[in-house]
């Protein structure tokens, strides 16, 4: 998929609209967690080209080495490229391995043991924090998710990478995103990288986890087609909870 005719005008528009937004609501800072995947370094680097104070925010939980390594390297070239980028590392995984021991000590192990409930607990913790550092900053959080997660399969945690303030790629596909990161400068390895969340001790993949590509699912989204649609029916259908408004009782 690829709406993008022209990433310089694509860049510009979107570094604007968060530049008038903060404007508006006279926000001083913008708060972004990288993992060092391609959305959260785009966003990244679209919010360091705003020339607002960002600091860019790495939260490895028990994290693999190569995606450590790719969110330090992200981080330490938007600080030497721009002057308004603080980077911040703060490693949770004792606060995560903690919360996890206390829940199933005075509740029971039965709470602490499901694997996609931990990764998702990861997600939250890291929210808490970003909202912490921008809380004490006048900031906002920022998003880093695409197209096909946000409005396609729900790919995200709620209250965890869903919990942002504003969402500057919500519109992009996963290739356009891509695309525009070639055009941003973001380094070659960040590019390449399989896509992965980075909340799972094995590593997996999205495409593992979803079962099919990110090119099949756009391509199902804009044709109602292909290889991918029952799975991004099925998909969307799980997730609608978390991208519909919360459900509220009408006196």
């Amino acid at each position: 998929m690829n709406r993008i005719k022209n990433c310089d005008e694509l860049e510009d528009k979107i570094v604007k609209w968060i530049c008038d937004y903060c404007l508006y609501y006279k926000i001083k800072s913008l708060v972004v967690g990288i993992s060092g995947g391609i959305d959260s370094s785009v966003v990244s680097t679209l919010c360091a080209l705003s020339g607002i104070k960002t600091y860019v925010v790495g939260m490895p939980i028990n994290q693999l080495e190569d995606q450590e390594s790719l969110s330090d390297a992200h981080g330490e070239w938007l600080k030497k490229k721009f002057k308004n980028v603080e980077f911040v590392k703060t490693d949770m995984s004792a606060v995560y391995d903690s919360f996890l021991q206390t829940i199933s000590g005075d509740i029971g192990k039965r709470f602490a043991t499901d694997k996609l409930t931990q990764a998702n607990t990861r997600s939250r913790i890291r929210m808490v924090s970003l909202y912490q550092i921008a809380g004490s900053v006048s900031g906002i959080v920022v998003g880093t998710g695409n197209k096909v997660e946000d409005y396609g399969v729900g790919f995200y945690t709620k209250y965890g990478d869903g919990g942002v303030d504003i969402a500057p790629i919500a519109d992009l596909y996963k290739t356009e995103v891509w695309k525009l990161g070639e055009h941003l400068g973001v380094d070659e390895r960040i590019i390449t990288a399989a896509p992965t969340d980075g909340l799972w001790d094995d590593g997996r993949t999205d495409e593992d986890q979803l079962g099919v590509s990110y090119e099949d699912l756009e391509y199902a989204m804009e044709h109602g087609t292909g290889p991918a649609v029952r799975v991004l029916h099925d998909y969307n259908s799980k997730n609608k909870h978390k991208m519909d408004p919360i459900p509220t009782f009408k006196l």
